[in-house]
């Protein structure tokens, strides 16, 4: 590799590795890395749930972008907003977009109880939550009431996590499959009324999106620094200038779960 070349990887290293990763803003990605979007529409359809909703919880909220925006389309606002989150940047970030929109942020960490009484909301959402709480969001759901998310699917970004890790092993790809999460979800008192699935192409454009991408969704390479993967991201770097985009392929299904009674939101 020629020094100029040299010089470009450590100064791409250096402005992935200084991005701010708090928050689900993925504006900085533009012209560097982009991702095929799911034909549901999230959070436009979110919107429609929220005009028709009495009180919603917003579940591992992330910086309140997602909800933020579904909350200002929606043609009729709830009664009652509130999200949760549990990492205290996101927390900070959360609690800036969305309070002067009327929703209450509350801290709780992903693995705890949902601090709500049970059967408070008519709606829960969530985008990508990194667990669902399968059993307390029954628990915090109405009789009728509503559960409405997009998850990351299984094998997610696959092509990427194996330039990193090497092969995985089935489980791991195999986790997040929509199929087990039917069944935690029908175990935990939840029918499942519709349940999408999509595959979506990603690109990588340079080495510096890269690393912006993995120290922001931290589960893509558990415990990922620079330091760790120089070699590898060497290698992707002299990859992505020989061929051009690195592409890998993003998973995404849509979860629309009922809990079974006669609510509010039950005749939706």
């Amino acid at each position: 590799m020629t020094d100029k070349g040299s010089r470009d990887f450590e100064d791409l290293i250096a402005e992935g590795a200084s991005v701010p990763t708090e928050g689900w803003d993925f504006s900085w990605f533009e012209g560097r890395a982009g991702e095929a979007r799911p034909s549901w529409g999230y959070a436009t359809t979110m919107a429609g749930w929220l005009g028709r909703a009495d009180a919603v919880l917003d579940v591992q909220t992330g910086g309140g972008e997602v909800f933020g925006f579904a909350l200002a389309n929606a043609p009729r606002r709830p009664r009652l907003a509130v999200a949760t989150e549990g990492w205290p940047p996101n927390v900070a970030k959360a609690t800036a977009l969305l309070r002067p929109r009327g929703v209450a942020v509350v801290a709780s960490s992903e693995d705890a109880p949902l601090p709500f009484a049970d059967g408070t909301f008519d709606l829960v959402v969530s985008r990508h939550p990194v667990e669902p709480p399968w059993g307390e969001i029954a628990r915090v759901l109405e009789d009728g009431g509503v559960y409405f998310a997009q998850h990351v699917g299984p094998g997610s970004v696959r092509e990427l996590v194996e330039h990193f890790l090497g092969a995985q092993p089935d489980e791991r790809r195999d986790a997040r499959h929509p199929d087990r999460e039917r069944r935690a979800a029908e175990a935990a008192g939840l029918e499942i009324v519709d349940l999408r699935a999509e595959r979506l192409r990603v690109e990588f454009h340079d080495i510096a999106a890269v690393v912006h991408f993995l120290r922001k969704v931290i589960w893509t390479v558990p415990g990922f620094t620079v330091g760790a993967y120089l070699p590898r991201l060497r290698a992707l770097h002299e990859r992505i200038g020989t061929e051009g985009a690195f592409v890998a392929h993003s998973t995404r299904h849509l979860f629309h779960a009922r809990r079974g009674g006669a609510g509010r939101t039950a005749h939706l």
